[in-house]
């Protein structure tokens, strides 16, 4: 099993070219299965969350294939995938598959808005709580589908097609948000979603659905319109930065200190994740290229955060927030509202010399002068990430292990950090 060698200390310089979203990418992925056309997709990443949902969606009988770098491609630059849903063979995703990603229980909703039935594996249980999925199957109820669970399996059919209606969410939920706007666009009539997410994945999938032919209207917003349509076509469409890639080297940088260009990166994504590190004493620039994030000489400065949906500070951030406030001068608080569980992350930050503290929900950190190297090992996918951030911090070697948590996240990371200077290396057993 690969893991990570850190040696700490070094400031990090240079450019950065932020990864397409892995969150609108997977649910962009299975939206291509509402069509029987071609749909083509830019700025993929390279992560092992997407190749397991290609092998999801081939279970289903979907071809995809995979351009390869052209002539003038920068470094990095995503990947394009070619989704053809021609000819849907199987509406059973079983369990050995879905299993591994809890996004992969999603394609329920086109498989049963186009093909009138599907059978759906339960996802297995998630290291940060439970996140069920009772408002997902609320939700296709709705629109009318029979839902039955048998076996681990939830069992889908609306043998007349979906109609429209009216879809309130007891809570902002992500994921019912995507599973209610893709099922919608082919339910007969009009569905209203409200109190709907409004994540810029959210907005990014409904753009993607209009252009196939889809008439979604509120997306961003806490309600949405969805006027059904009886077909979709294919379309061409660019998965838009990571947000939570752009954050967390941002928060790379102010732990360090030094000067780095993200590329390609979109402030109006994340601007109150940037507003806590301008906060922390970070100097953040917006140009033409991006966001330009810096920090020389200048400690870093105790913040208190509490998570929340969009646009409020990511819960996705909240580990590397807590790992470069471990260095802040001063005592910080972070409350997590959004996951149960999402402090696991402590335990491991803790092996640095972190002085962190909790209290239910809110975590307290005591900053000190400086962390120290450790073997550490990853329990999710943000809390291994902040492994990372505190290494390059850190005096001396930190070894990360169970570094596949990261690769379903991150592209390349540790290439993207040796670039800017950092002594990481993967090491592969």
């Amino acid at each position: 099993m690969d893991r990570i060698r850190i040696v700490g200390g070094n400031k990090l310089n240079g450019s950065i070219q932020i990864s397409g979203a892995k969150n609108a990418a997977l649910p962009l992925m299975i939206a291509g299965l509402l069509t029987e056309e071609t749909l083509i997709l830019d700025n993929v990443p390279r992560l092992a969350d997407v190749a397991q949902l290609q092998r999801i969606l081939g279970n289903h009988g979907v071809d995809i294939t995979s351009v390869g770098k052209r002539s003038g491609d920068r470094e990095y630059q995503g990947q394009t995938l070619h989704i053809s849903a021609a000819n849907i063979i199987d509406t059973k995703a079983p369990y050995d598959l879905v299993s591994r990603m809890r996004a992969s229980f999603w394609v329920i909703a086109p498989l049963v808005a186009r093909m009138h039935e599907a059978q759906v594996s339960l996802p297995g249980g998630c290291a940060i709580g439970t996140r069920p999925v009772d408002l997902l199957i609320m939700a296709l109820e709705k629109l009318g589908a029979e839902l039955s669970i048998d076996g681990g399996y939830v069992i889908a059919r609306a043998p007349g097609g979906l109609k429209g209606a009216n879809i309130d969410f007891p809570k902002v939920t992500v994921s019912g948000t995507h599973v209610a706007l893709m099922a919608a666009t082919l339910a007969k009539g009009t569905t209203v979603i409200t109190n709907a997410a409004c994540e810029p994945e959210i907005v990014d999938v409904a753009d993607c659905l209009n252009k196939m032919g889809a008439r979604v209207s509120g997306a961003g917003t806490p309600r949405i319109l969805v006027e059904g349509v009886s077909k979709l076509h294919g379309a061409r469409h660019t998965v838009l930065p990571d947000r939570i890639e752009t954050g967390t080297y941002a928060m790379a940088v102010a732990m360090t200190g030094g000067d780095v260009q993200l590329i390609g990166a979109q402030p109006q994504l994340l601007q109150s994740a940037l507003d806590v590190l301008t906060e922390a004493g970070a100097d953040i620039t917006v140009n033409n290229e991006g966001i330009r994030v810096a920090r020389n000489g200048a400690g870093i400065g105790p913040v208190k955060v509490s998570t929340a949906p969009f646009p409020g500070f990511p819960t996705d951030l909240q580990a590397q927030l807590m790992a470069l406030m471990a260095c802040a001068k001063g005592s910080s608080q972070i409350t997590e509202t959004i996951f149960e569980n999402r402090f696991m992350h402590v335990q491991e930050l803790a092996r640095f010399g972190a002085r962190i503290s909790l209290d239910g929900e809110t975590a307290t950190i005591d900053g000190i002068a400086k962390l120290r190297g450790a073997p550490v090992m990853a329990t999710d996918l943000r809390a291994s990430v902040s492994l990372v951030i505190a290494g390059l911090a850190a005096e001396g070697e930190t070894m990360v292990n169970r570094v596949y948590h990261l690769d379903r996240g991150f592209e390349r990371l540790e290439e993207k950090l040796s670039a800017c200077g950092a002594s990481i290396q993967r090491i592969s057993d």
